[in-house]
Formats: structure tokens, sequence, C-alpha cells
């Protein structure tokens, strides 16, 4: 980032601790492309994530106090909004949550063998192949693939343990192949 820049974004983080409600439209303009990416991977629809980037936003203006201006605050905003996507996940988690108990064992190098296939397709398309997932196998995708958070981390953020993050992984990845294999027989014969 440009130094220019960084002191601009120093000068309207100080201003919104501040309450400056233009410096807040500011914030959040800057922001908001990026930010509602990062809620909409972690939602079904595109009203859940307007809804969990506000609620990430209101939690960004009053912890932006907090904000020691070491690092990004991109990444300080974006782990906002995670945990914000979390925090709906976990109470929607009833309507959300897809048992483990279905009997579906994966073999480990069928999952594996999902990878490769990733790097056929284009961002958009394997966005979209995402979003067609269950909330469940969605959110541990996510977090694991995207945000880097170890099982471990997973389970104790989505109150979940850490084999049933391990196995809606493995069935997150399973069930993408799927769907980008089917994309990939339809774009040879359609």
């Amino acid at each position: 980032m440009d130094p220019n820049d960084q002191h601009i974004l120093d000068d309207i983080v100080k201003k919104c601790v501040k309450g400056d409600r233009k410096a807040q439209q500011e914030l959040y303009k800057r922001f908001y492309g990026k930010m509602m990416g990062v809620c909409y991977r972690y939602t079904n629809n595109s009203e859940d994530a307007k809804d969990i980037l506000q609620d990430g936003f209101v939690k960004v203006y009053s912890n932006l106090k907090k904000y020691n201006f070491e690092g990004s605050l991109e990444g300080w905003i974006r782990r906002i909004m995670v945990n914000t996507a979390i925090d709906h996940f976990r109470k929607n988690k009833n309507t959300y949550l897809v048992s483990d108990d279905d009997g579906y064992i994966l073999e480990h190098s069928k999952v594996e063998s999902a990878d490769s296939i990733y790097s056929q397709f284009g961002e958009s398309v394997i966005m979209e192949a995402i979003q067609s997932l269950s909330p469940a196998y969605k959110a541990v995708f996510n977090l694991n693939v995207i945000e880097g958070y170890q099982h471990k981390e997973i389970a104790q953020k989505l109150n979940i343990s850490e084999g049933t993050s391990k196995s809606n992984l493995a069935k997150a990845k399973h069930n993408l192949k799927k769907i980008l294999l089917n994309k990939e027989t339809r774009l040879k014969h359609g």
C-alpha cells in the first residue's frame, strides 16, 4: 500500500473512533466489496451475507479503538467478518448442520484427487461451486482452505468435534469435485 494511502486510512480510523459518520461511511465504502465477498462465502444467499456484513461493521466500529495500527487494517476487519460469519453459523447451527452419521465414508485418496481439478476452472466457477455446498460443509471448507484454520480451531469455533470438522472437509472436497466434474462434462459435450 502506498504510504500516502496508509496515512489517509489511519486518519479515517482515528475519525471513526471519534464517531465521525463521514469517516465511517468512507471506511465502509473502502472495504465493502472485499468484506461482502468474505461474508458471502459463509452463506447461501446475498441477504444473509448482507446481514453478516452489517453486523460485522457494527463490531468493527465498536472495536476500532482496539485497533493498534500494527498490521493490516484489512486483515483486522476480515477477521471480524469471519468471526461474525461463524457467529451467524452457530446461531443457525440447527438449521444448517448436516449430520455426520449418514454412513458416508470417503477414501482419503479420492478426496485428495479433488484438489487437482480446481486448477482447471476459474475462480468464479469454483466460488459458485463452493456456494452450492451445504452450510456446514461450506463453513468448514472456508475456514480450513481459505482462512487457514486447523481442524481443532474449527471444531472450537463451530462447536463441533474435530472429527466432524475433518469429515465435513472431506465431504466438501468430494462434493466440489463432483460439481466441477459435472461442469467439465457439460462443457465438453455442450
